[in-house]
């Protein structure tokens, strides 16, 4: 595979803090590649150098074989950023930015096509501050592709939206990414990562805990969980069990990660039944990536 993005051993100080640590990574061309973590973990700083807006205290960066900061009129060209906020004016309507953001670029030919590919017809003299959340993303990542970028670096594009407009711009990045460009993105939500990359570096506190495909992170470091609802089970029984790494508890709902299920289950059908506890909706399942994630947070607590 194509490496656009190699980063070996970058860190990043900020007076006396280190927000990044030792990164090491690459992005292959064509993939969404997914940098996530809590809010804090170093995620926007990574993408910032990356896009050459930061400089790295330590490290090598290269982005489509050009050194970010040092290279960074040459890499605009071949790049499109969608930041967490922007600076587009309050009443400009959204065809005087596309028009305004088009002169920027001499190969930008194709706005009209954009707007349709993006479902903008409806929303051109709409006053950007008139827009949804979701459509203000969706304003703002056509400005970033009107380039037709080689790489598109999102930050957080569906941070504050509701459950439906963040499929949909998943939809949409994915719809970009099939057109040709390498996609890196920012995230905190787990469900996204895990719908939406092909990869995933998972960071916290500046550093590398994996990098795999959601899937394969799964396979390698979920634990496996038993779900079920129970009014009179108490939850320190259950993490006195051989194998049982944590129990959540969300009202009589119980979620119990194991290694391994049917042990765990027998001994919780057994003891339910000599207590005459009753039990339903018990389900064997993998964790996601986010109790993975808190998986690695618990370590991180112990270490």
């Amino acid at each position: 595979m194509e490496s656009v993005i190699t980063v070996h051993n970058l860190s990043k100080n900020f007076g006396g803090t280190k927000a990044v640590k030792n990164l090491s990574f690459d992005v292959y061309k064509g993939e969404i590649f997914g940098i996530i973590g809590p809010n804090g973990a170093g995620k926007t700083t990574t993408l910032e150098i990356l896009e050459g807006i930061s400089d790295p205290s330590e490290g090598a960066v290269e982005v489509l074989g050009l050194v970010p900061n040092k290279q960074l009129r040459e890499l605009n060209k071949r790049i499109g950023v969608q930041f967490q906020a922007t600076s587009i004016q309050k009443k400009m309507k959204v065809k005087e930015a596309l028009d305004l953001f088009s002169s920027f670029y001499d190969n930008a030919t194709k706005k009209d096509h954009f707007i349709e590919l993006l479902g903008l017809n409806e929303k051109l003299n709409v006053k950007f501050d008139d827009l949804s959340g979701g459509w203000k993303q969706r304003v703002t990542l056509a400005l970033a592709t009107l380039h037709e970028p080689e790489i598109l670096f999102l930050d957080e594009p569906s941070m504050g939206l509701d459950p439906s407009a963040r499929r949909e711009m998943w939809s949409l990045i994915r719809l970009l990414r099939d057109r040709g460009s390498t996609i890196v993105v920012t995230t905190h939500y787990m469900e996204e990562a895990e719908q939406l990359c092909d990869r995933v570096a998972m960071i916290y506190s500046g550093q590398l805990k994996a990098l795999n495909s959601p899937r394969e992170l799964l396979n390698e470091g979920a634990a496996n969980c038993l779900t079920f609802i129970s009014e009179g089970l108490a939850p320190e029984y259950l993490s006195s069990l051989p194998g049982v790494e944590r129990v959540e508890k969300n009202q009589d709902e119980f979620k119990v990660f194991c290694d391994d299920q049917q042990t765990t289950a027998y001994h919780i059908f057994s003891y339910c039944q000599e207590k005459g506890i009753r039990l339903s909706s018990f389900r064997f399942e993998k964790g996601s990536l986010d109790d993975l994630f808190i998986q690695y947070l618990e370590k991180e607590k112990i270490g």
